[in-house]
């Protein structure tokens, strides 16, 4: 049986439920309830707090788990990223006091107030900063004001909190995280987790795609094609009119409305979106 651990509680904990739902596994309708299995499937799903799962994935108690790519490399477990899920993100940054600190170089022999002292230790030892590391389980914006540190590590949305604090954030990004499917360092090649990983990249592809169908004049085919080249190539079916023929593909969801407007311009006629519900390329 595969044995998957998915957050417990919160944002991350609703869309990993929303999408493996959606990938077709059985899942919990009651928040309270800490296992559900999906005997179909064979699949048991464990719902454990974030921050825990890849150290159970990485023991090897667990196949694999859904947790954030910057609790993973903080936990330093012997698991690792398996799929990048597209939802969950955020930015792990440092920030002081205005006009303290310029730059990373200059993080050296300060005291830095962290929640991913991990993460934060990896980051300074591959810049080789010295600096003292403090571990605050949140709120770790007040300790420059309160002179428990001179800079923070934190995760950064907007920036709005920072700011509140009177801070300011100094250098390029630590880390881009997001929402990852991970599994264990040492369990090697498994199939089950591998189904999991295809049926959930399929549901990503689809959220990045859409399907176009139009109908446009034989003489203007190969243009409106040119737009619409789909994955391989856009299906081209005829019509009862000899002058009209029905194009179908897949289009970027991004670049739908421009693309619709280029059809447009070119004379073609009908043309629908749908959305993709999953796909396997």
């Amino acid at each position: 049986m595969l044995r998957v651990a998915l957050p417990h509680k919160g944002t991350l904990s609703d869309a990993s439920i929303d999408m493996l739902r959606e990938a077709g596994y059985r899942q919990r309708r009651d928040r309270r309830d800490l296992v559900q299995v999906d005997p179909d499937l064979d699949v048991e799903f464990f719902y454990l707090r974030p921050r825990d799962i890849a150290t159970y994935v990485g023991t090897g108690a667990l196949d694999a788990g859904i947790t954030g790519r910057d609790l993973l490399l903080d936990s330093e477990a012997a698991a690792h990223e398996v799929l990048p899920l597209g939802f969950g993100r955020s930015t792990f940054r440092y920030a002081a006091r205005p006009g303290t600190v310029e730059g990373v170089a200059d993080l050296d022999g300060r005291r830095i107030a962290t929640s991913y002292v991990g993460l934060v230790r990896s980051n300074l030892a591959a810049n080789d900063i010295d600096a003292e590391l403090i571990h605050l389980d949140g709120s770790v914006e007040t300790a420059p004001r309160l002179g428990v540190a001179d800079v923070v590590a934190d995760v950064v949305s907007t920036g709005t909190t920072l700011r509140q604090a009177g801070l300011e954030i100094v250098g390029e990004p630590i880390l881009e995280s997001e929402a990852v499917l991970i599994g264990s360092d040492g369990n090697g090649d498994n199939p089950a987790v591998d189904q999991l990983m295809r049926r959930l990249q399929g549901l990503i592809i689809a959220r990045q795609w859409v399907m176009m169908d139009y109908d446009v004049r034989v003489e203007a085919v190969d243009e409106a094609c040119a737009l619409t080249p789909g994955i391989e190539s856009p299906t081209v079916s005829p019509l009862h009119d000899k002058g009209w023929v029905a194009v179908r593909a897949m289009v970027e969801r991004a670049h739908t409305n421009s693309i619709m407007d280029e059809l447009y311009g070119l004379g073609a006629r009908g043309i629908l979106v749908t959305e993709i519900l999953s796909c396997r390329l």
